[in-house]
């Protein structure tokens, strides 16, 4: 199992998601590219995620095809991989990531680039969700912003690179035949949607994703989460998953 996070987050937005579910998988949960503590690149797409994605799982010697469970920006780089790595994928998981819009962080973190600050305590205390929700427990908070900085020798600064927000690649209007609403109708491996009760996908497109997927896998709303469940609702968020687990298990 491969939890991709969302864009400038990294992978220790997990730690408290992947024990519970490493009783019956083998999980890992890489830094994409321009993310936490992985090497930046000079243009970001969402192929190149993708194949990350999916190469992470042969370094780790990982048996068998891949669950990847992405959110936000992670649910589209996981839908890519997806559509482009069909048959070395077992499912996929796509939690609160909107039909259109890549990165709901973007217009917040393309301004980070420059931004460095003179003390940890500083920087750590404008720790914050992007896009902000009402409840973030505190002690994953604690945690996962002491996770998201570096030490430059000026100062410090976030770990995500800032040009990943620029430029075209995370386009909030992407083509049709680009977004997330066509992958989901097009990619052959088994899928499941978990929508944010309080979160980014709003009645409306929550009904259309749910038509969308009919039969062809569950689509499951956690109740008063927000935006990003595992700051909020991190064990109805296990729940959910392990559930999904065991129901492809034995189907």
């Amino acid at each position: 199992m491969v939890l991709v996070h969302g864009g400038g987050a990294h992978s220790g937005w997990w730690d408290h998601i992947a024990p519970f579910l490493s009783r019956t998988h083998l999980v890992v949960a890489p830094d994409l590219s321009g993310h936490g503590d992985s090497d930046a690149r000079n243009v970001y797409d969402l192929p190149t995620w993708a194949k990350e994605v999916v190469e992470v799982c042969a370094a780790v010697g990982a048996s068998g095809r891949p669950i990847i469970v992405g959110h936000s920006l992670g649910g589209w780089v996981a839908a890519e991989a997806a559509m482009q790595y069909a048959d070395q994928i077992n499912s996929m998981v796509v939690i609160d990531s909107p039909l259109r819009d890549r990165a709901p962080e973007e217009a917040r973190l393309r301004d980070h680039k420059h931004t460095q600050y003179r003390t940890r305590g500083e920087i750590l205390a404008r720790f914050t969700a992007v896009p902000s929700q009402e409840v973030i427990l505190p002690y994953l908070r604690e945690h996962i912003a002491a996770e998201s900085i570096r030490e430059t020798g000026h100062g410090w600064v976030w770990k995500f690179d800032a040009a990943i927000f620029g430029g075209e690649l995370l386009d909030p209007t992407p083509d049709d035949q680009d977004s997330l609403e066509t992958m989901l109708a097009r990619m052959r491996c088994r899928l499941g949607y978990v929508r944010c009760e309080r979160g980014l996908v709003p009645a409306e497109m929550a009904e259309r994703i749910r038509s969308i997927l009919q039969l062809r896998g569950p689509f499951v709303e956690l109740a008063e989460a927000g935006h990003h469940p595992m700051l909020d609702q991190p064990l109805p968020l296990v729940a959910t998953l392990r559930t999904l687990l065991e129901f492809w298990s034995i189907t």
